[in-house]
This record gives structure tokens, C-alpha cells and sequence, in this order.
């Protein structure tokens, strides 16, 4: 019999479930999508179609999950005590995609990205199944970038019409997408921490979509968002130690990292100023690039990894949902204080909309500023692990 605890939850889910599956007729109701068209906007119902349908078909990969085998057991760094089905991702990317087509509006290169990102969450599904060498992932990712640089979908830091501005712009562009891409991976080692930080991210993407009127932006953002939300009570409890009852696995976080990575560069985040352009998505993704920075550097420094090889391969317990779960204590508290940090410098970034280069420049400081304090609060965990 199930305990109370248990009762409770599972009907909390079935609930949310059913008030998915009306809120799904209701938006596939012919009436109902063109008042949302002519009336509501495109946006909301983006939201609520990819929100729905995540929630509808999350209790179905856990099915087929549990059948399949493509679970997550417990086991060396691993936090979690139960085996736990994987395909999370898979049910935020059908949504993902069905909101996007259910708008049935989309460039050349949307569809290119949504490609790429498919790509990548199919190598990332192969890998939870039976586990792929990370330099073989790896050439995949640079792969489905040049592909996506070739789309027309690359940085514009240096002079495009040169031949050494365009691949300067094409390898940062391969470092930027690769690298998130991974740094979201990474993240994701804690119950609900990447569902919410990409869905921290996409928010604030669509803000400044919403401000620089740019509605392809915002439609890709507001369905990774809907998406995240309607997975997250499957994946993160507000209940002391209740555990996750689906991962996302590698399929949903290096789909995560690479649309939203993809995205940003796709993105006019200003105009006429390179420094805000710059700025701005930097401050949205830093809490990743902060990530994957500190723990690279501090392989390298106390020689825990002496080569590319050893980079690529090494799995540790250095990220900052570790480090912080030593001072802490709590996973909740972990994820919280991420989730926040997250919003804090997604808030300055939307804020740097029509700002001066110096405020641009302050900004940054300031969230290298914040980065410093925790630092030191990481360091402290460090020495503890």
C-alpha cells in the first residue's frame, strides 16, 4: 500500500494531470485557438499549449521509461537513492515542438535550430540509454553547430565580410553552443535544478523578445518555458526529502542547452550598442558560464585533468549544486538559492534594454561582483567535499 506521503503526491499529479488534459482539448478547440489568435496573442497560447501538453505526456515517458529500461540508478556521484526513469526530455521536446507547430509560423533558420536540437537530443537519448564516449557526443555537437553556423545562425563580434572576422565568429560561436550546451548538462544534478533554470532563462529571453519585438525569438522561448513548466511538478517537489519522480535525462538537457544557446545567438539583443548586445545574454547564461568556468579552471589547477582527453572525460562532484549542497544542506535550498541567482542576473539583463555602454559595463561588474561572493561561498564547500 502506498504511504500517505505517497497518497498525497500522486494526487496532487493526477490532479494537475486532468487540469492539463482540459486545459489541451480546450486550446485544440478550433473556436477556442482563433479567439487566442485574435484576442489573447500567439504568445499565450504558445505558453499554455507546450505547458499542457508537457504535462499530458510526462506520466507516459515514465511509463515507457520503466518498460524500455532507460532509467537512472543510484550510484557513485549520483545524489538520488531510487532508480528513476529518464525520458523527461522527450516529453518537453514533443511539446516543445508541437506549441511551435500548432502556431504554424516559423523561419528557415527556427526550423534549422529545431533540427539541430532534435539531433542533439536523439545523440543524448542513445547516450541514457547505453552510453556514448564523450568525444564521440562531442564531435556530434560540432558537427550540428557548423551546420547551424552555415544556416546563417553565427556571431557577429568581428567583420562578417572578412575572412578572418567570419571564422573568429564561427569557432566563438562553436565554443559558445558547445559549451553551454554541456554547462547545462552539467547542471543538471539536482531534482528540478535544470528544468527551472532553463525555464528561469527562456522567461527572461522572451522579456527581451517582447521588448525588441521579436516575435520568432519569443515564440521559441515561451514554448521552452511552457514546457519546463509543465514537467516541473514531475521533476522537483517542495516536500523535504521526496525525490523527483522522472529526470530529465541527457536528452532534455543538451536540448535545453543548445536551443537556448542557438537562440541567443540568433537574437538582436540591442540596437546599435555591441556592448548591451553583448552584455545581455551573458548575464542570462552566466550562471552556467560561471559553472563551467570555475570548475575547468580548477581541474586544471590542481591537475585533476592534464589533457583534452582528461577534460572531456572527467565526471566529479565540483559543480555548484555539490559544492553548495555541503554548506547548505538541502537540496531545496541548493536549487532555490540557483534558481534565484539565475532571476537576479536575468533581471539586470532585462534591464540593460536601452542603456548606456557604461550601464552595460557596470552590469557586468556587478554580476562578476555577485559571482565573487559566491566563490567564496563554493570555496568554503570545497574544502568540506
Amino acid at each position: 500500500m502506498f504511504s500517505k506521503e505517497n497518497r498525497k503526491k500522486f494526487s496532487f499529479l493526477r490532479a494537475f494531470w486532468i487540469l492539463a488534459l482540459i486545459l489541451f482539448f480546450a486550446l485544440v478547440t478550433p473556436a477556442i485557438r482563433l479567439f487566442f489568435f485574435g484576442h489573447l496573442g500567439r504568445w499565450l497560447y504558445i505558453l499554455l499549449f507546450a505547458f499542457s501538453t508537457a504535462a499530458l505526456l510526462t506520466p507516459l515517458m515514465m511509463f515507457i521509461a520503466d518498460k524500455v529500461g532507460i532509467v537512472d540508478a543510484p550510484g557513485g556521484r549520483k545524489i538520488h537513492t531510487r532508480i528513476t526513469p529518464l525520458l523527461g526530455g522527450v516529453a518537453i521536446i514533443i511539446s516543445f515542438i508541437s506549441a511551435l507547430l500548432a502556431n504554424m509560423i516559423l523561419d528557415a533558420r527556427d526550423i534549422v535550430l529545431i533540427a539541430g536540437g532534435t539531433v542533439m537530443a536523439i545523440v543524448g537519448l542513445i547516450d541514457d540509454w547505453k552510453s556514448i564516449p564523450a568525444r564521440y557526443k562531442l564531435f556530434v555537437q560540432v558537427c550540428v553547430v557548423i551546420v547551424l553556423i552555415r544556416s546563417g545562425i553565427i556571431l557577429d563580434l568581428f567583420p562578417v565580410h572578412t575572412t578572418w572576422g567570419y571564422f573568429l565568429n564561427a569557432a566563438l560561436s562553436i565554443i559558445w553552443i558547445v559549451g553551454l550546451t554541456n554547462a547545462m548538462n552539467f547542471i543538471d544534478g539536482m531534482d528540478g535544478l535544470a528544468t527551472g533554470v532553463s525555464a528561469i532563462m527562456s522567461l527572461f529571453m522572451g522579456i527581451v523578445a517582447f521588448q525588441t519585438h521579436q516575435p520568432f525569438m519569443g515564440w521559441i522561448a515561451i514554448a521552452m518555458l511552457g514546457g519546463c513548466l509543465g514537467f516541473l511538478p514531475f521533476n522537483f517537489s517542495m516536500r523535504k526529502n521526496r525525490q523527483a519522480s522522472i529526470f530529465l535525462g541527457d536528452a532534455g538537457s543538451t536540448f535545453f542547452g543548445f536551443v537556448l544557446s542557438s537562440l541567443a545567438i540568433k537574437a538582436a539583443w540591442a540596437d546599435n550598442n555591441p556592448i548591451v548586445s553583448f552584455a545581455t545574454p551573458i548575464l542570462i547564461f552566466w550562471v552556467l558560464i560561471y559553472d563551467m568556468a570555475y570548475i575547468s579552471l580548477g581541474r586544471i589547477i590542481t591537475g585533476k585533468v592534464k589533457s583534452f582527453q582528461d577534460w572531456i572525460d572527467y565526471v566529479g562532484t565540483d559543480h555548484i549544486h555539490h559544492r553548495l549542497l555541503v554548506i547548505f544542506g538541502d537540496r531545496r535550498k541548493v536549487v532555490f538559492f540557483i534558481f534565484f541567482l539565475c532571476a537576479t542576473l536575468g533581471i539586470s539583463a532585462v534591464t540593460l534594454r536601452g542603456a548606456s555602454t557604461s550601464d552595460g559595463i557596470l552590469t557586468v561588474v556587478q554580476a562578476f561582483l555577485i559571482t565573487v561572493i559566491v566563490s567564496i561561498l563554493e570555496y568554503s564547500g570545497r574544502n568540506q567535499t
